[in-house]
C-alpha cells in the first residue's frame, strides 16, 4: 500500500485483522477499512518532535496527570467497537484508565495531525468527524505547506474551529496558560 489508499473487505476488517498485519505495515483501521499511511517527511518529523517536546515539558512543569504520545501509537477510539484503530501524529491522554499495555482505549483529550499531501482528505474530513464522534476535546490540524493550524474544540458534541498561522501563539484549550507557537 502507498499514500492513503483504501483496502476494503466485503465484511469489513476488524481489530484482529489489524493486529495480524506485519509490524512494518503502517495503516489505520477506520470503520472496517484500512488506510495506508505514508512515512512522514523531515518537516513533519521536526514539527512533531517540537510539539511533543513542548507539550511534554508543560505537562511535567504543571504536574498534570496527562501523557503525550507520538505515532506510531495505537488509539482505539471506541472501546466497544472492533473496526477502528488510528495512530494520530500526537495524542494527549489525561485519563490514565484509558492507557493500556500497548494502546489507548477511548478518546484522547487532544489530538494533533500534521498534514502530508497524501493525508489531506483523511485529516480534514474523515478523521475530523471520527474524532468529533469519539469525543476528542481538542483537535489540531497542522498544515506545514500552508503554515496554518486549524484548531477544533468540542462543545456540545460539535467542533468549533479557529485558524492560526505558524507565527501566532496558539492557546491550548485543555491546558490553562499554555500557548504554542509552531515557529517559536
Amino acid at each position: 500500500m502507498e499514500g492513503h489508499k483504501e483496502l476494503t473487505s466485503p465484511k469489513g476488517f476488524t481489530e484482529e485483522d489489524y493486529y495480524d498485519l506485519p509490524q512494518e505495515e503502517r495503516v489505520e483501521l477506520i470503520d472496517g477499512v484500512f488506510y495506508d499511511m505514508a512515512s512522514p517527511g523531515t518537516v513533519h518529523q521536526q514539527i512533531s518532535t517540537n510539539l511533543v517536546t513542548s507539550i511534554n515539558n508543560h505537562i511535567r512543569l504543571k504536574g498534570m496527570d496527562c501523557a503525550v504520545f507520538h505515532a506510531p501509537y495505537d488509539v482505539k477510539l471506541f472501546p466497544d467497537r472492533n473496526d477502528t484503530i488510528v495512530q494520530p501524529d500526537i495524542s494527549v491522554i489525561c485519563d490514565p484508565s484509558k492507557l493500556k499495555k500497548n494502546r489507548c482505549e477511548g478518546a484522547p483529550d487532544w489530538v494533533i495531525e500534521i498534514v502530508s499531501p497524501s493525508s489531506i482528505c483523511n485529516d480534514y474530513i474523515r478523521k475530523l468527524n471520527l474524532y468529533k464522534d469519539a469525543g476528542v476535546r481538542e483537535y489540531w490540524i497542522v498544515n506545514p505547506e500552508e503554515e496554518t493550524v486549524t484548531k477544533y474544540m468540542l462543545f456540545d458534541e460539535e467542533f468549533n474551529l479557529k485558524s492560526y498561522g505558524f507565527d501566532e501563539k496558539i492557546p491550548v484549550g485543555i491546558c490553562e496558560d499554555f500557548f504554542i507557537e509552531i515557529n517559536g
